[in-house]
């Protein structure tokens, strides 16, 4: 995994999605965006996981919550002031995030959490307002692939609350190919594009893993221990997300605050 600020590459088409870097780059829409953010009274300090099972797991992010005892960063430690940074955001888990969760869920009131949403508040709604995120890490589709307009037009009415809000979004290609086609990370890259937000390209950082990552089912994702300096592990899917994750969390927190 590559350290560092990622190089701007020429606009490539979302069609070429594939080709796209791990780590996005940040744009002056994105930055602009903070900045109204923080007009508003979001908290820079924090994130919100908005998602289904691959982001509501325990064993993603929380670790660097839990202390160094939980987590080794190994080589990476240029990531030890966005953990810092961001104390408290790795280890909770969202209204907007649950296994099981597609676009349609997390934008359906009926799904909220009725002991601290309003009535007429979606999960995603009433996470906005109890957590007030200076960014959100969006990570869904593989709940919708046989749905794919359906999760486009999701996707964009997630996208333009989190805008209204002057949220920054992160998005996340998925592992996984169960449509055949890659239609659905297509579909994400291109919002993307489209929104002028950071894609983080998951699915690329994956691919030079012992099957692609994935467990013989082709969806899950194979599981390893947060040790960024455990060979082993870093053939593991899951120790690869939590670290690609942080980096690209760290770019964009880093590129919206302009700090070196």
């Amino acid at each position: 995994m590559a350290r560092g600020t990622p190089v701007v590459p020429p606009v490539v088409s979302c069609e070429e999605w594939q080709a796209w870097p791990v780590i996005p780059p940040v744009s002056e829409t994105v930055r602009a965006l903070y900045r109204g953010g923080q007009s508003d009274g979001n908290n820079p300090r924090a994130f919100s996981k908005i998602g289904d099972g691959e982001i509501a797991a325990a064993w993603f992010f929380t670790a660097f919550d839990l202390g160094p005892g939980y987590y080794d960063l190994g080589p990476y430690q240029d990531l030890v002031p966005v953990i810092e940074h961001f104390d408290g955001s790795f280890e909770r888990i969202g209204m907007a995030a649950r296994r099981g969760f597609n676009t349609e869920r997390i934008l359906d009131p009926s799904a909220r959490d009725r002991e601290l949403c309003a009535a007429d508040e979606s999960p995603l709604t009433c996470e906005l307002r109890l957590h007030r995120p200076a960014f959100a890490i969006l990570s869904l589709g593989t709940n919708q692939v046989w749905e794919p307009e359906e999760f486009e037009q999701g996707m964009r009415q997630i996208l333009d609350l989190l805008l209204s809000k002057n949220v920054v979004p992160i998005l996340s290609t998925k592992g996984d190919n169960l449509e055949g086609d890659h239609r659905i990370n297509r579909t994400i890259a291109c919002l993307a594009q489209e929104y002028d937000v950071p894609l983080w390209n998951f699915w690329s950082a994956i691919q030079p893993l012992p099957r692609h990552g994935l467990q013989s089912d082709l969806e899950h994702l194979t599981y390893g221990i947060t040790d960024f300096d455990d060979e082993r592990a870093m053939q593991s899917a899951w120790t690869v997300r939590n670290l690609a994750a942080l980096q690209a969390l760290n770019t964009v927190w880093r590129g919206v605050t302009r700090q070196p």
